[in-house]
């Protein structure tokens, strides 16, 4: 490239193949590839995942028994053998000046080759005296090779690719200086935002991500680069929701009509603060003309099926129809029978009716009903005669006419493809689009929500109804605290009360040791709960038997149902107390959080128990959070702190707008900013005229398969 080209953008980048460093042969090529790197971009990004600052090194002769340290030392020798049943052992020594640590690594006879004599390495793992030897078993290594210098970078490494971080940094090296030499790296991030947060540019903090001369120069760098990566993503984000706004005519929903008022007042309780809040931020859209996205956030017992009646009746109100649509039958019946609760026999105008008016009508449409009453749903559907309608995927299918379709609810949202939710939207009039609302009763944490949700609205029940007591949880570990559990259960039901018993799956799994649903049933009818009436309930019975079962635990005629997840979402049996899950440190937080919430929905106290011996020690960490808080949202922040964010674009292969340095567990903060960042950027701008570097950059970061994901919500 001749001098005085225009510098580098991060399409430039990603056009030149590492192969095109002259210290890049093919074996050097084949290592990089191993770790995902071919691109002078990708090479780029890898970013190094923590700092040696030599100032500070840790020393083996201070370390004590159970100390987690990071040691950095000289290899002094290595040595390999073979133990019974094929299985190896592997011990380096390494050094540092003021003691000698041995390093244990078993099946692992390439660490004698890998960490060879003289090599210097970086090692994070667990102190401990093996016979009066200092060592540590099976640490984290990053190689370092004879690497000098004040503040040293160690990068992300495949350890058998046998790529050193000196070798990582002297190609990142090369790759900034050759990116120098052809006109530098542009930076298309605007002037005025970059004076707002007083950043640097753009390859000042490549510089001082990869090769700081301090730690503050690493800091501004880092706050720099992360910026990039959710800027990108909010003004992707924001530029597509504006533009459905602008070109997309929605429907105008009538919100004074008196059939949401009459509905509230024959309530037998007050509404809480959270949920008119959210009656009030749903009807603002309702009562616009561009189609409402919005999702609503609330806790297990948060009341949302309240709000979400709201919203149907305000479409009716207006001579619309509502759909609510759900995941599974067992959900979709329950829906269908609190909704038909909650309306009692409220009415509708109708001019055809001597009286002027006739019963509200809402209607279940699912796989499992029957053919006859399936035809004659769908036909007074199309004729408008049913006002809302409940169900599966079912309500997508082809044979599903609405004759003006206004609103459309979707329970646990999470749980369709995107291609389902858009089949339901378009059931609406050619003219105009139905306004959605999509509900999870899996709290998001705000920046994974602003993130991930970033296209939609959104509205948090964070209020519990008054008189709804925390589910107490414990977690019992060992045979008597697991007695114990029996015992509660049985004086539950001496009480006239309820039990669930939850397992992770249907039958015994000979690769998986959890207990099944089918063999705890058994179990339990012969052992723990002999002379109690127990049912069984999963996803691999009929629609038929399912429902019946369902309606036996509801009508008390079933003590203890022992199921699967099927009864995570949605099934409300007032009567039920106790919980007890089984393996439980084989579920995500989240989904404990919702299967405990199907218990201590009526007047008696909800109890959870959590069976299982965690082998690690983040299934502990799940437990213990459980057991320590019952708010939904502050278990979700711990969930993202535990499992980590992965990439924002979840089920999405992984791909170049992956958030490689930005974590939306530390960087809160700047997932707010770029957000705001974003919306202002987009008003002025909307489609990023003035500023086409940038647009290229977004497009060609994001894509439209990627930017689709992301809108998918």
């Amino acid at each position: 490239m001749p001098a005085g080209d225009p510098p580098l953008t991060l399409k430039d980048l990603a056009g030149f193949k590492v192969t095109q460093l002259s210290d890049v042969g093919p074996r050097t090529a084949d290592q990089l590839l191993a770790v995902e790197i071919s691109t002078i971009l990708e090479l780029l990004q890898h970013y190094p995942r923590r700092y040696l600052d030599r100032t500070r090194q840790a020393r083996i002769d201070e370390l004590a028994p159970g100390d987690e340290a990071t040691v950095l030392g000289t290899v002094r020798s290595s040595y390999s053998r073979k133990l019974r049943g094929r299985r190896t052992l592997t011990q380096i020594v390494v050094g540092d000046g003021t003691g000698k640590l041995t390093l244990v690594f078993f099946n692992q006879p390439w660490r004698a080759k890998q960490l060879s004599e003289g090599m210097e390495v970086l090692v994070h793992g667990k102190f401990e005296r093996y016979r009066g030897t200092p060592q540590m078993t099976s640490p984290v290594v990053d190689l370092l090779g004879t690497q000098t210098g004040r503040i040293i970078p160690v990068y992300p490494q495949s350890e058998k690719a046998g790529l050193t971080t000196r070798r990582l940094a002297e190609l990142v090296d090369s790759a900034l200086e050759r990116s120098g030499a052809r006109g530098g790296i542009s930076d298309p991030v605007p002037a005025a935002v970059l004076d707002r947060f007083d950043f640097v540019d753009r390859e000042a903090a490549l510089h001082g991500i990869h090769h700081p001369t301090t730690m503050e120069e690493m800091l501004q760098a880092r706050r720099r680069l992360v910026f990039d990566e959710l800027f990108r993503v909010q003004l992707e984000l924001v530029r597509r929701k504006l533009s459905i706004e602008l070109r997309t005519s929605g429907v105008s929903h009538n919100v004074s009509g008196g059939l949401v008022g009459r509905f509230h007042a024959r309530l037998p309780f007050a509404l809480t603060g959270a949920q008119q809040r959210v009656n009030d931020e749903i009807a603002r859209d309702l009562a616009a003309g561009c189609p409402m996205h919005r999702l609503l956030q609330g806790d297990v017992g948060s009341g949302k099926t309240l709000v979400a009646v709201t919203a149907l009746l305000t479409a009716v109100q207006g001579g619309y129809q509502g759909a609510l649509m759900a995941p599974t039958e067992v959900l979709a019946e329950q829906h269908c029978l609190a909704v038909n609760e909650m309306l009692g026999d409220l009415a509708v105008p109708d001019p055809t009716s001597l009286m002027g008016e006739r019963p509200l009508r809402v209607e279940l449409l699912t796989g499992s009903v029957g053919a006859s009453e399936r035809r004659k749903v769908l036909a007074e559907l199309a004729g408008g005669r049913v006002d809302i309608v409940i169900g599966t995927h079912a309500l997508i299918q082809t044979s599903v006419q609405y004759r003006s379709l206004g609103l459309v609810v979707i329970d646990e949202q999470h749980r369709f493809g995107v291609e389902q939710r858009a089949a339901l939207r378009d059931k609406g009039e050619s003219t105009s689009v139905p306004d959605v609302l999509v509900m999870t009763a899996t709290p998001i944490p705000r920046t994974a929500a602003m993130t991930v949700y970033g296209d939609l609205d959104v509205s948090v029940l964070d209020e519990m109804p008054p008189g709804r007591s925390p589910i107490i949880t414990s977690w019992a570990e060992g045979p008597t605290a697991e007695s114990a559990v029996w015992d509660t259960v049985r004086a539950e039901v001496a009480r006239s009360r309820q039990a669930y018993v939850v397992c992770p799956l249907i039958e015994e799994s000979a690769s998986i040791e959890v207990r099944s649903a089918q063999d705890a049933f058994l179990e339990l009818q012969e052992g723990e709960l002999s002379g109690v009436r127990v049912g069984l309930l999963h996803g691999r019975v009929s629609p038929a038997e399912k429902e019946a079962t369902m309606a036996r635990f509801r009508s008390g005629s079933i003590d203890v149902l022992v199921a699967t997840t099927v009864i995570e979402v949605g099934v409300d049996v007032p009567n039920a107390t106790v919980m007890v899950i089984f393996d439980a440190d084989r579920f995500g937080i989240a989904q404990l959080h919702q299967l405990r919430g199907r218990v201590g929905r009526g007047e008696h106290q909800g109890r959870c128990f959590l069976l299982g011996d965690p082998s690690t020690k983040v299934g502990r960490a799940r437990l213990e959070a459980l057991v320590e808080s019952t708010d939904g949202f502050e278990l979700a922040e711990v969930d993202l702190e535990l499992r980590g964010e992965g990439t924002i674009m979840g089920e999405r292969q992984k791909g170049r707008n992956d958030l490689r340095l930005a974590s939306l567990r530390r960087d809160r903060e700047w997932v707010e900013l770029a957000r705001e960042s974003a919306i202002e950027f987009v008003t002025r701008d909307p489609e990023l005229t003035d500023h086409p570097e940038l647009r290229e950059e977004v497009e060609f970061m994001l894509g439209d398969d990627e930017a689709e994901f992301l809108m998918k919500g």
